[in-house]
């Protein structure tokens, strides 16, 4: 059997705040194990994990791999207020009069990902 993906690591300063944040993007939550102040955290989702990890240095340049989320319940346009609200921040814009594109955010410690159409704004 090929190997699967357990978890995407994610460098960070503040591991438990940062998954937090994660918890409440995907609706997930944080592992029981994980603390405030632990030098990682995990987010529990299917598939994957999300596992935030404490390095002393800080993000200096754009991510190389990044996350696409997805809105289930919600619209994309729906989807990006409710996370600026959360505390990400606007990177980039890319949504076209057509309702085709998507919207690049930056998580609190600056980590890009990317906000796409719900499948109920896709074409049939």
């Amino acid at each position: 059997m090929a190997s699967l993906v357990r978890h995407v690591t994610i460098d960070c300063s503040d591991p438990y705040t940062l998954a937090t944040f994660w918890a409440s993007v995907l609706d997930a939550k944080v592992s029981d194990e994980d603390r405030p102040g632990d030098d990682e955290a995990l987010v529990e989702t299917p598939g994957a994990g999300l596992l935030f990890v404490q390095v002393p240095e800080g993000k200096s340049v754009k991510n190389r791999v990044h996350l696409d989320v997805q809105p289930q319940d919600r619209t994309r346009d729906e989807e990006v207020e409710r996370l600026l609200a959360l505390g990400a921040t606007l990177v980039g814009d890319h949504r076209n009069a057509d309702g085709t594109g998507w919207v690049t955010l930056a998580d609190p410690e600056g980590n890009e990902f990317c906000v796409e159409r719900a499948n109920s704004e896709r074409p049939q």
